[in-house]
């Protein structure tokens, strides 16, 4: 179950100061912390990232599922989210990119992880870039 699957991702994620093994091993990777549009619950995923200066960027693939994953909802619901990279917490404000920044950013991401452009080949819809504008919690 995929929950199972990030519950154990997080789990090391946390026990190794942002370092976790297996499909992920050396990815650059942020638990991101958003409210369940629905729950009203904190909601953490891990979600690969790309650094764009002092933003952080968060491409919402679902792995190229033909609808976007629960935490892209979620923070366009609520912006505010909180973010953990490495051993760091951070709380910020997500903000959905389009047009050609949207562009410049999803072509830097499949520079950096590949697989992006494997996922928006399977799906019809445009894969969302998210940046995360963070300061220190």
């Amino acid at each position: 179950m995929a929950n199972d699957f990030n519950q154990q991702v997080i789990d090391e994620f946390r026990a190794n100061g942002g370092k976790v093994g297996g499909m992920f091993e050396g990815a650059p990777l942020v638990l991101l912390t958003t409210t369940g549009r629905k729950s009203g619950k904190q909601v953490t995923t891990p979600v690969m990232y790309l650094k764009d200066g002092e933003r952080v960027i968060v491409i919402a693939s679902y792995a190229g599922a033909d609808h976007h994953p629960a935490w892209y909802h979620n923070l366009v619901a609520n912006p505010e989210i909180t973010a953990e990279i490495g051993s760091e917490t951070y709380h910020g404000k997500a903000e959905v990119v389009e047009g050609e920044e949207r562009d410049r950013l999803f072509a830097r991401m499949v520079e950096q992880a590949p697989g992006f452009a494997e996922y928006q080949k399977k799906t019809e819809r445009r894969i969302p870039v998210v940046a995360l504008d963070l300061q220190p919690a």
